[in-house]
């Protein structure tokens, strides 16, 4: 039966009985939804999928029939109704409209992704809804053949056969390309595509090029709901397109919001190739335009055939299909990268006047090195009115343009002689133009390898080398005389004979590469080594002495006693050293002459150059590897390839440990540059090993630099930190260090040298954020010696997140990255506001070299982060202390050593779970929480929860009832031995249990209102024992698990005693009060980052596959949930849930005593967080209260009577001036922002008002947006509005963090305002006010002038909050709350 439907029967009055469907809510994997509707069926008897609505009515109806089949023999004497989906008066169909488009989210795979031939299986998972009418299959094709090879030259037709075989091999959604067809009619541009149609029936849609082009034609992607493979248009129109967006988007395969008529939007990424037929050209408007990159055009040859013989080719077209089809994939595999760097010449020369400009001053720009713009722009004019074009660019436009086609341009300079020149291009790209040579796919060239009988040219050429004849001995022919004894040369013998020629030692170089390929017989095949053969370097060649095999001749350039003797399976590298000659018999040769052969030939291991023992560490790896690619261990690209392939298995076979992903793409893009061997270059890169057996990496790098590291010792460590921080321009590297200590100097390495930074390597580093960045700068320049150009560029690439640029070994560079270290995530720069210290930015541009004299500027900015990073780690302490601890639990529970303080929490929270077993997830547990577990399920539960585990009773609907299991006392049926909650749902990220949404990281519930009297009752790590009581990590691991936290709460109730006994007593040494604290921190944050590891999206050793819906967090939802109705049907009130709290106004002893029983049932163990006289809530997460009793200020043992949470009751300026009534001090009227971009002060008070001007520039943009406005126009508008506005603003750099404080008008504050897009706008929560950073404020003793309007504000704003909700005056009055009546809800 279909997964998501039931078959329902009812009795009704009179011995009437009705069948009818019932549609189930749950994950389906026989029915698709798609934008809120039906979308497909998976239909069994087809084996394909069904986008048919009307199949799912039959299907369903079928299983009524069947249900009725089975039960016959109680329906009879029934009257028996079906309520059929066929029938309109039963009501089905409403009920299945309902269901799919209410009832169930979307959930679908997009089908028909792949062709599917007529004679291909499918299965479900195939995603097919159709397959084509015919086989691929090799068949006649002769009337395609006659066809194609009239309309289009071979030129052409390679180009369409290309993109068809794309798409039968399944490549083209891979490819980022259209067609576009373009000629006058007739010329056979609809034959092609109706070829297309024929050949892609059903996998085709038609579209509208001209909808795609319009930006206000929403629908326009409606014609690919279907997901086709291909889509055509006969006759497009893209000359006037508005907007390329959408279609370059469509032919990039990007993922686009499709709005289909009365249907939900949906997102979707379409793997279409789109053909279009036009006799207009396409509207190419610039260089970058995005169609130049996609556009593939075709022209017809003009040809034609007669119509009777037409006619007779096209009739025969259904017969071919399979032929055809076959033939269009080897054309694409024979080359799948043909048009990756295809330009339409023809399109662009018709249609871009800019284009046509550039052809016409091809000479003129080529002559010259440089073009001033001037020069340049007074061409263009004369030729837009010799050419009467009708829309010319604007300077400035032109200006932009024009640098498209030169490789730089220059504001200022001097020219050859010396003279200063403005504006001017520097070195023509004569290739981007066709003016002389149009750039064209290169056709194949003649066959260089056809052999006759002919002259030979070695015959010639070798004339006078030694040579006799041969003789018969046994079955072998050998030379007749030792080569001391023979006296004959070349030009003696008759060489259709069998002979032997001797290499003379001068012409050793010359060398044979011989093929003996066999076919599947077993005999030498010409055929095969004719196709082995094409692929070498032209050169003179000759048939074997059967015939059969092919040798061709080279001289080698490099040292041919290092060549191979293999080249692959029966290709041969024929060497003549040692005595050795050449056997031939001249039967035909070609007629090239010998060629020189540089590389692409494998050679002999190389054991004069390396053996494994010298390739001992991984900076020798990469330094061999990197002199590879530089060549200057051989010649040739293929023979450097080779050589690292070899070092790379020599390093991955003697376990040294190493990581060198990152340079995978050098070497591949070095291989595939291979002049004749780039497909056995790639085939070898594919096999190379760039990381060892056990690889360094991020999570895990415990491996050693060298032996720089390898001296740090844990003795004199801590007292000889240095921390540091680097800065690095295109042509300044700076490294800033100092030792601890608050006396201690900041020491600056400008641009050091490569072994200084090396023996910086060998002292304890400790830097902020450093292992993702700083430490690979560092590595980089010391180790592999980097210049300062590679570094900033490896900088670029790491702030850019690119792949594979970060090294397995620099990890483990630093001590300790005080970043990861810090509990509280938060940028340097907020740390150095929050701290005190000083704050500065640098505002220079990161991308743009330094000058010299700010170097200085640039250091002092680098030495107050060194500064910054020490106060941090030395505020930290408690973090750092906790580190340490983790690493020493690591050791002791486990032995083992290979870990650190610079090892991250998540690495290291796993060695102290798992230690070393990297199949610890084979134990883990998961079950669906919404169905119970029987007694019949008790012994695999029993299995995998473990013998101590004690399972409790629940009732069927899902409440305990407060007992043991006794496995000898039968449960009745749907009882549960684990809690369950019935009716709890998920599908499509959104859980659902009681008739309410459950969040997915915790329960969240809130009614707002002024309560009193509030029970605040918290469970204790509520994640963790959810994690604990589902033995989510197998019993063994959980226990450990277990163990941590309980530990944890014993040392928070200071109860050494049973700490001690708990992880093989491995807590001992800390168990006291110097320590004790430390400890629980450790434990606290191991446990938090195992829930967070629990959920994560990424893949990590806590991560269970199978729980898609965070059981451990769901789990506390779930129960929240139920405590909520379990609390509310007992006549109280719940007023808040927060994740693992509950509130309860007017809680007794019984409600208290009832949550925390219920709680122990599920695992939670709940304990009075606090008790509020009164409780102001105003949604979700943000409330203020005022306690019962007043809590104790551990620092200060002041008593504290009230507690906010969210942001606009913790404002400390509203919190102590409406309810602690503390004094105000300076610190609480200090604001700190931060944005992405940068931060500025605009000291405008006493500049010009340029408002006006302002509001006009605005105007006048949106007019040029819409088109309204010429370029013309919008320049001059710029020209004169922007200097007057300039005149009003003066701007100062301040950067993307600051601390503010709100001033009066007149003691020189500016407005706060960040930068986006050149643009200035202002900062979050600031406008309408003056600005000065605090700590100016501060130094200038201007506190007296703080604007205090902006806290008063604030401070009405929560009294007006409050008051939504009830009496603010009573909230905050000393008024107990008994005397008063409870406050409105």
């Amino acid at each position: 039966m279909l997964d998501f439907l039931k078959i329902s029967m009812r009795s009704q009055k009179q011995g009437k009985v009705e069948i009818y469907p019932t549609f189930l809510i749950k994950d389906s994997q026989d029915l698709m939804i798609r934008g809120g509707d039906f979308y497909a069926i998976w239909v069994e008897s087809r084996h394909l999928w069904s986008t048919n609505e009307n199949d799912a009515l039959i299907l369903i109806d079928h299983e009524l029939d069947e249900y009725k089949k089975e039960h016959a023999e109680s329906l009879i004497n029934k009257n028996v109704r079906l309520f059929y989906m066929c029938d309109g008066d039963s009501g089905m169909v409403d009920k299945w409209h309902k269901y799919c488009q209410h009832q169930k989210r979307d959930s679908y795979h997009m089908l028909d992704e792949e062709i599917i031939f007529s004679d291909t299986e499918t299965v479900k998972e195939d995603y097919a809804s159709k397959k084509l009418s015919y086989p691929l299959k090799i068949c006649d094709i002769h009337g395609y053949e006659k066809l194609m090879s009239t309309l289009y030259s071979e030129e052409e037709r390679h180009k369409i056969e290309w993109a068809i075989g794309s798409i039968i091999t399944g490549e083209s959604k891979n490819i980022q390309k259209f067609m576009v067809l373009y000629g006058s009619a007739g010329t056979g541009k609809s034959t092609v595509l109706n070829i297309i149609q024929q050949l892609f029936e059903g996998y085709y849609t038609v579209f509208d090029a001209k909808a795609l082009g319009s930006s206000s034609n929403s629908f326009a992607l409606e014609a690919f709901k279907t997901n086709p493979m291909v889509a055509i248009q006969h006759d497009g129109d893209l000359s006037k397109i508005e907007d390329n967006t959408r279609l370059n988007s469509l032919v990039s395969h990007e993922y686009m919001t499709v709005n289909e008529k009365y249907k939900s939007a949906y997102t979707n990424q379409f793997k279409c190739f789109l053909f279009m037929g036009t006799n207009k050209p396409v509207k190419i408007t610039d260089a970058k335009s995005g169609l130049l990159r996609r556009l593939i055009d075709v022209s017809p040859s003009g040809n034609r055939l007669a119509a009777k013989e037409y006619n007779e080719c096209v009739k025969q077209i259904p017969f071919e299909l399979g032929g055809i089809a076959y033939h269009c994939k080897e054309v694409f595999l024979a080359n799948p990268g043909a048009y990756d760097s295809y330009v339409p010449i023809s399109m662009m020369s018709a249609t871009n006047d800019f284009y046509n400009f550039i052809e016409d001053a091809y000479f003129d720009f080529k002559k010259e090195e440089i073009v001033t713009l001037k020069s340049a722009w007074e061409m263009y004019k004369l030729y837009c009115e010799d050419a009467k074009v009708a829309y010319q660019y604007p300077k400035r436009s032109f200006k932009e343009e024009l640098k498209n086609y030169f490789e730089d341009f220059k504001e200022r300079g001097l020219d050859e002689n010396g003279n200063r020149i403005r504006s001017y291009y520097i070195h023509f790209l004569a290739d981007k133009v066709d003016n002389i040579e149009k750039e064209t796919m290169r056709l194949p060239e003649r066959n260089w390898l056809e052999f006759k009988e002919q002259e030979s040219l070695f015959d010639k050429e070798c004339t006078n080398w030694p040579a006799q004849y041969s003789k018969t001995k046994g079955d072998q022919e050998i030379p007749i005389l030792a080569w001391k004894d023979v006296k004959t040369k070349l030009s003696d013998l008759d060489t259709s004979k069998v002979h032997y020629v001797k290499i003379p030692n001068e012409n050793l170089q010359h060398i044979v590469i011989d093929f003996d390929i066999p076919d599947e017989n077993g005999n030498k095949c010409f055929a095969k080594n004719l196709e082995a053969a094409k692929i070498f370097p032209k050169t003179y060649a000759e048939l074997s002495k059967s015939g059969q095999g092919i040798h061709l001749h080279y001289i080698y350039t490099g040292d041919v006693s290092k060549l191979s003797r293999v080249y692959d399976d029966h290709i041969e590298v024929k060497i003549f050293n040692g005595g050795s000659s050449l056997r031939r018999k001249l039967t035909k040769c070609n007629n090239e002459p010998i060629a020189h052969i540089s590389g692409g030939l494998p050679l002999r291991k190389e054991k004069d150059v390396i053996d494994k023992k010298s390739v001992e560490s991984e900076k020798t790896l990469r330094y061999m590897i990197e002199k590879n690619l530089r060549k200057e261990y051989h010649p040739s690209t293929a023979s450097s390839v080779s050589f690292i392939k070899k070092l790379l298995d020599d390093a991955y076979d003697s376990g040294m440990p190493y990581d060198v992903t990152d340079m995978y793409n050098y070497i591949l893009s070095f291989g595939a540059k291979s002049t004749h061997q780039a497909d056995n270059c790639l085939k070898m890169i594919s096999q190379m090993h760039f990381k060892s057996e056990m690889p360094v990496d991020p999570i895990d790098a415990a491996l050693s630099l060298s032996d720089t590291i390898a001296n740090r010792t844990e003795d004199n460590v801590e007292e000889n930190l240095v921390f540091y921080d680097i800065e690095i321009f295109p042509n300044l590297f700076l490294i800033n260090w100092k030792l601890r200590g608050k006396d201690k100097p900041v020491i600056r390495m400008i641009n050091p040298r490569h072994e200084d930074v090396e023996a910086l390597l060998s002292k304890p580093l400790v830097g902020f954020n450093c292992r993702r960045y700083d430490n690979h700068l560092l590595y980089a320049y010391a180790m592999l010696k980097y210049s300062i150009e590679d570094l900033y560029n490896l900088s670029q690439s790491i702030i850019g997140n690119k792949p594979n640029v970060l090294f397995g070994n620099a990890y483990n560079i630093s001590y300790i990255d005080v970043y990861d270290m810090c509990t509280k995530k938060q940028s340097l720069k907020k740390w150095e506001i929050e701290l005190g210290i000083h704050h500065q930015e640098l505002g220079l541009p990161w991308d743009q070299p330094v000058s010299e004299e700010l170097w200085e500027k640039v250091a002092e900015y680098c030495d107050n982060d060194v500064i910054a990073t020490e106060a941090v780690f030395d505020a930290r302490q408690e973090d750092y202390e906790a580190r340490k601890i983790q690493v020493e639990l690591t050791k002791a529970l486990w032995g083992i050593t290979n870990v650190s303080v610079n090892d991250t929490t998540n690495t290291l929270s796993a060695k102290i779970i798992f230690g070393s077993d990297r199949n610890a997830k084979a134990s883990f547990n998961w079950r669906d929480l919404s169905k119970p577990v029987g007694e019949d399920q008790y012994a695999y539960y029993r299995e995998r929860f473990g013998e101590d585990y004690q399972f409790r009773v629940f009732d069927a609907d899902g409440l305990p009832l407060y007992k043991d299991y006794d496995p000898s006392m039968p449960l009745p049926k749907g009882f549960s031995i684990l809690p369950f909650f019935p009716g709890y749902t998920y599908e499509g990220g959104v859980s659902t249990y009681l008739g309410e949404k459950i969040g997915e990281g915790g329960r969240v519930f809130a009614r707002p209102g002024i309560w009193s009297l509030v029970w605040d009752g918290d469970v204790g790590s509520q994640h963790p024992h959810s994690a604990i009581f589902e033995v989510a990590f197998g019993p063994k691991y959980t226990k450990i698990f277990k163990e941590i936290v309980d530990a944890r709460i014993a040392i928070k109730h200071k109860d050494f005693e049973k700490a001690a006994g708990m992880l093989k007593g491995v807590l001992k040494p800390y168990l006291n009060e110097e320590h004790a604290k430390g400890l629980a921190q450790a434990l606290k944050i191991v446990i938090n980052s195992i829930y967070g590891l629990t959920k994560a999206r990424f893949d990590n050793p806590f991560k269970n596959p199978n729980n898609i819906d965070n059981i451990v967090a769901k789990r506390g939802a779930l129960f929240m949930t139920l405590l909520k109705r379990e609390v509310e049907k007992r006549g109280y009130t719940v007023c808040h849930i927060k994740t693992d709290s509950i509130k309860i106004p007017n809680a007794d002893e019984t409600i208290k005593k009832f949550v925390i029983d219920f709680g122990l049932e599920y695992g939670y163990k709940f304990e009075t967080e606090a008790e509020f006289q009164k409780f102001c809530l105003v949604n979700d997460a943000v409330y203020v209260a005022k306690y019962m009793e007043p809590e104790i200020d551990k620092k200060t043992g002041k008593e504290i009577w009230w507690t906010a949470t969210g942001k606009q009751f913790q404002v400390p300026y509203v919190f102590k001036t409406l309810f602690s009534h503390e004094p105000i001090v300076f610190k609480d009227m200090c604001e700190t922002k931060s944005v992405e971009s940068a931060l500025y002060l605009d000291m405008n008070e006493r500049l010009p008002d340029v408002t006006k001007e302002e509001k006009e520039l605005s105007k006048l943009e949106s007019k040029y947006k819409k088109g309204e406005l010429s370029d013309t126009s919008w320049e001059e508008a710029c020209n004169r509005l922007k200097p007057e506005i300039a005149k009003g603003h003066d701007y100062h750099f301040v950067g993307k963090v600051g601390q503010f404080t709100p001033m009066q008008d007149g003691c020189g504050a500016g407005l706060l305002r960040r930068a986006q897009n050149d643009k200035y706008y202002a900062a979050p929560e600031s406008d309408g006010y003056r600005w000065m950073e605090s700590e100016m404020v501060k130094e200038l003793g201007l506190e007296d002038k703080i604007d205090k309007s902006f806290y008063i504000t604030k401070v009405d704003e929560a009294v007006a909050t409050i008051s939504k909700y009830g009496d603010f005056e009573w909230l905050v009055s000393e008024t107990e709350p008994e005397e008063e009546p409870l406050p409105f809800d």
